[in-house]
């Protein structure tokens, strides 16, 4: 493992472009010859990483995390549900405390159970913090994690949990509407939540056209991930359309 080589690269991608692109697999979502063939096509269209995990996996992450890094020279990063999501074939993992709820589980419990194989495992830990935002509709993680999502009209308590999570030592903070949202994280949360900052800000779930993209990173989002999306309407060209819109913003 080269140390913090992946964190590195989020950061000289905030340079390059001001803001960067994430495509999220999940692998309930996507059988192994699928997932492998849209990795190449992932890094062709201009993403800058690659998200592997969900709320909630049966499949075996061993086969296709290295299926994905024998196709593409991207960081692959785990985006783990819980302790049992981890393959030592990945690069980091989005070691996330989910702040904006009240579950000691998901707050700390799963991150000690976690802790030992993700150093035996070597990877590169980058600790994210998570929050649920309302997204008009239930989703999976809501579900899973027991949480109730902030929110979307209260970015007045959205902002000083992201400041907890920088006051912590985290490294990252992510505003996630959930997988298959009906509504986006609202731009004004997104605004409020960069302004009380100084750390990268992931902006996720229910962002389904470039336009919406360009728009969470005109609010300040500094990544920017869809994962339903492409599994629903996945192409080449749709994923270069949201890679060309979030770079292009402040380039």
């Amino acid at each position: 493992m080269r140390s913090h080589w992946v964190l590195n690269h989020f950061n000289e991608v905030l340079k390059k472009y001001n803001a960067g692109y994430f495509v999220l697999i999940d692998p309930e979502q996507c059988e192994l010859g699928r997932c492998a063939k849209l990795a190449g096509e992932v890094e062709n269209a201009g993403a800058d990483a690659i998200l592997l995990g969900g709320s909630f996996l049966t499949s075996d992450l061993h086969p296709i995390a290295t299926a994905l890094k024998q196709e593409t020279n991207l960081p692959i990063v785990l985006f783990p549900g819980d302790s049992m999501h981890l393959t030592p074939h990945a690069d980091a993992i989005l070691y996330i405390s989910l702040i904006s709820g009240r579950n000691p589980n998901y707050l700390i419990g799963e991150q000690v159970k976690a802790a030992p194989w993700i150093q035996r495992y070597r990877l590169e830990a980058i600790p994210t913090g998570y929050m649920l935002i309302e997204g008009g509709s239930s989703t999976a993680v809501e579900f899973m994690s027991g949480t109730i999502p902030i929110p979307r009209d209260k970015p007045d308590i959205a902002g000083p949990h992201a400041l907890a999570a920088e006051y912590l030592g985290m490294q990252m903070v992510y505003l996630e509407a959930g997988s298959g949202a009906a509504h986006p994280v609202p731009n004004k949360m997104i605004s409020t939540v960069k302004a009380q900052i100084n750390i990268p800000l992931i902006v996720g779930g229910g962002i389904r056209t470039p336009e919406t993209a360009a728009k969470k990173v005109a609010a300040g989002a500094d990544f920017v991930v869809t994962g339903n999306v492409l599994e629903e309407n996945g192409s080449f060209e749709l994923m270069k359309a949201f890679a060309d819109a979030i770079h292009g913003q402040n380039n």
